[in-house]
């Protein structure tokens, strides 16, 4: 009888024995789930976290990390500091140039000096997340902006449509407006195309682009400007198309006599003009075919570049263009 009972017993206490390895089993093998989950929830937070907001490649090369999209950004040249308004992202924009004009609400922006010429100190007190760079804005400058922790993005291109496109993107690529450069890039494409295929079939007339004149030399868009390459895009050809570096001579805009003379639209400019020797004589002068654009308009490579062509194109055949 009591070999039943030993028998039971050990049954039974082998049974308690198993049930205790299982549960021991059991609540390791939970820990490790546990632990194993809060080390990869661990690993992808910390991916998370150090996945930057935008790694921007600068018209030099340089790679410039930002953890977060920069609010703060400071405009060195006209071109960037209209593009920020046309994007709607003037309200990041907490400096500026003298230089830059456009539009009017700009000029309540803090100024950080001139183009070739910046305040250092004004762009330290700013706390810039980002100064956008452009072609006049010093190496030494940047230098200096960098040593003290500021991030510089330099943002310029060829001087072309394609390039103004180019700018207009990377600026909207800080700004954080990618979509809105789409908008204006597409509104500019047209007047483009609108352009060229309004004096595709009308016959060129000769031009003259007046950039400078009088006792220190006579200044004009020759043929490796992008000025010149507008004015043959608008329907013209250039009399300066073979000369280079902007200069020319009184001589040879007698002997080429243009159709038409197209000049800053400041009204002492145009009077100037009128009266200036050589230039009263031309026949374009003397007919009536003298006409102002906006110089701002055709030389700064951002948003307003097209309407700068459409004036050129107004200029040369005003006819084409009536209403």
């Amino acid at each position: 009888m009591w070999k039943k009972f030993f028998v039971l017993f050990l049954v039974i206490a082998l049974g308690v024995s198993l049930i205790g390895c299982a549960n021991e089993i059991s609540d390791t093998a939970e820990e490790t789930a546990e632990a194993t989950e809060e080390v990869i929830e661990s690993e992808v937070s910390e991916s998370e976290e150090s996945e930057p907001y935008l790694v921007f490649t600068d018209s030099n090369g340089k790679e410039i990390v930002f953890d977060e999209a920069p609010e703060r950004i400071i405009s060195t040249a006209p071109n960037v500091t209209e593009s920020m308004f046309a994007l709607e992202a003037e309200d990041k924009l907490v400096g500026r140039t003298d230089y830059c004009n456009y539009p009017e609400e700009a000029s309540a922006i803090d100024s950080i000096g001139s183009l070739t010429e910046v305040n250092i100190e004004k762009i330290t007190e700013l706390e810039p997340d980002v100064v956008i760079a452009a072609s006049f804005f010093d190496e030494e400058n940047i230098k200096k902006l960098e040593e003290l922790g500021i991030k510089v993005a330099v943002v310029i291109s060829q001087e072309n449509f394609e390039g103004a496109y180019e700018n207009i993107r990377n600026i909207a690529l800080l700004a954080n407006k990618e979509e809105k450069a789409e908008e204006i890039i597409k509104d500019m494409q047209d007047k483009v195309s609108f352009v060229k295929s309004s004096v595709e079939s009308v016959e060129p007339k000769s031009v003259y682009y007046v950039i400078g004149h009088g006792e220190y030399g006579d200044y004009t868009a020759t043929g490796d400007t992008f000025i010149g390459k507008m004015l043959e895009i608008a329907g013209g050809e250039n009399v300066a198309k073979d000369a280079t570096g902007w200069k020319f001579s009184l001589e040879k805009l007698i002997e080429a006599n243009p159709d038409v003379v197209i000049a800053e639209s400041d009204p002492s400019t145009m009077q100037g003009l009128e009266e200036a020797n050589g230039y009263k004589d031309l026949t374009a002068i003397k007919n009536g075919n003298l006409y102002g654009v906006d110089k701002d308009m055709v030389s700064r490579m951002g948003p307003r570049l097209a309407d700068g062509l459409l004036q050129i194109a107004k200029a040369i055949n005003p006819e084409v263009f009536e209403e």
